[in-house]
């Protein structure tokens, strides 16, 4: 019964430190994913400037860019801020707008968002980019629109101009 004793305990130890080990795995992965899915390339603040604050990753873009026809869109805080950026919504949620390009509201994500492309991510991979976006320091940043074609914007945007 002793040796039970032992091995149960070993095993049980072992287990707690394989689950924090794949929970730091999986956060690993997730930040690998977001950097080769190049998020902070539209969400990192000034991501369309030769500087952008990458002191608060995937807070969201000040800056925006215009699609002809549709309106004019800005980068969303990804961070987990309750008020501005993703804290409320579900894991499931977050996976649902970068997979299908809808939000939980029911808005079509911009066209720009790749979210085709990241629909074929396996599950492993986008529990992993969620784990990641979770452990990013919130940041209170609310970004300006989206407008529509017929509103004026209230901050910058660069422009998508169509070939003729």
């Amino acid at each position: 019964m002793k040796f039970g004793f032992v091995v149960t305990t070993a095993t049980a130890m072992f287990a707690s430190l394989v689950t924090g080990a794949k929970a730091d795995d999986q956060v690993a992965r997730g930040a690998y994913l977001a950097q080769i899915m190049d998020c902070g390339g539209c969400h990192n603040t000034g991501a369309f400037t030769p500087d952008p604050n990458v002191k608060t990753p995937l807070a969201g873009s000040d800056i925006g860019f215009e699609i002809p026809g549709l309106g004019i869109f800005y980068p969303p805080n990804l961070t987990p801020d309750k008020k501005t950026g993703l804290g409320e919504w579900t894991d499931t949620e977050v996976i649902a707008a970068f997979t299908t390009g809808v939000r939980p509201d029911g808005r079509m994500l911009a066209p720009a968002m790749p979210w085709m492309s990241y629909g074929h991510i396996n599950r492993d991979d986008a529990a992993a980019l969620v784990a990641y976006l979770r452990t990013l320091p919130a940041v209170d940043h609310k970004v300006p629109g989206p407008f529509g074609a017929d509103e004026k914007a209230t901050a910058p945007y660069m422009s998508v101009v169509m070939p003729k």
